[in-house]
């Protein structure tokens, strides 16, 4: 019983740094947003409203695991997180930060493109698409069975695959910094980075955005790749450093 009520506290306490995370990174993005490009959530309160309860949700969600995880690696070995860079080689370190995100990004694809046949997109995934346009506060915006699928992928890479606490970090960090700035509704990147050779691999607004005005295509995380390799890629949104105007005046005329 002791360790169930040290493995629920650990629970509990991620779930609120889960939800803490959400509400600063979504909140400085939805405040970068209201200073460089006012007015641009104006007309979307109520559906801000509705991402930050369902984000709130799947913050609990995610906390589950991600505390169930911290308290073994702490107290009982169940992660490969080390902290002695000197554990494995130094390669190995870039090395592992690259492979997390290489297979974090094949989870999300494969699982999104599951989530948008038609039986799952109707019980879960329409949940996350009722945002026309996304803002920065959707980036968790998820039905509780889409927030599952998520939120297990780390926990069980942690299990299996070696890691420095710092690196671990970083994969965090860049996840979290991913998923808000793609569904801000602007590119916050230069037009060189996302429309260039660099940019024909990586993810940013641009390309997510097309995904959201077209619901299909583009069902990456981080890279192209895979969606280069199945056929799935349908470009770049064509607004520049703005989306959405078309989707909602389509809302507001609804």
């Amino acid at each position: 019983m002791d360790y169930a009520f040290a493995i629920l506290l650990s629970a509990v306490a991620m779930t609120f740094i889960v939800g803490g995370r959400y509400l600063l990174s979504s909140g400085f993005f939805a405040w970068l947003t209201n200073r460089l490009r006012p007015g641009q959530y104006d007309l979307l309160k109520p559906q801000i409203g509705r991402e930050i309860r369902w984000s709130l949700l799947s913050a609990a969600i995610y906390g589950v695991p991600a505390g169930v995880v911290a308290w073994g690696w702490q107290n009982a070995g169940w992660t490969r997180i080390y902290t002695d860079p000197n554990m494995y080689s130094w390669w190995y370190l870039p090395l592992s930060f690259f492979l997390y995100l290489l297979l974090h990004d094949t989870w999300f694809y494969w699982t999104h493109r599951l989530f948008h046949r038609p039986q799952w997109f109707k019980v879960a995934h329409a949940v996350h698409h009722d945002s026309r346009p996304p803002t920065a506060w959707a980036a968790m915006s998820f039905h509780p069975v889409e927030a599952i699928s998520g939120a297990i992928v780390i926990p069980a890479l942690v299990i299996a695959i070696p890691i420095h606490v710092g690196i671990l970090g970083l994969v965090l960090l860049l996840m979290t910094i991913m998923g808000v700035s793609n569904h801000m509704g602007w590119e916050m990147f230069p037009r060189w980075l996302v429309r260039g050779r660099l940019g024909q691999w990586l993810i940013t607004a641009t390309h997510h955005e097309k995904h959201h005005e077209l619901y299909r295509g583009n069902y990456g995380l981080y890279f192209r790749f895979w969606d280069k390799i199945c056929g799935t890629d349908i470009g770049l949104a064509n607004a520049g450093r703005g989306f959405g105007d078309a989707a909602r005046r389509k809302r507001v005329g609804e």
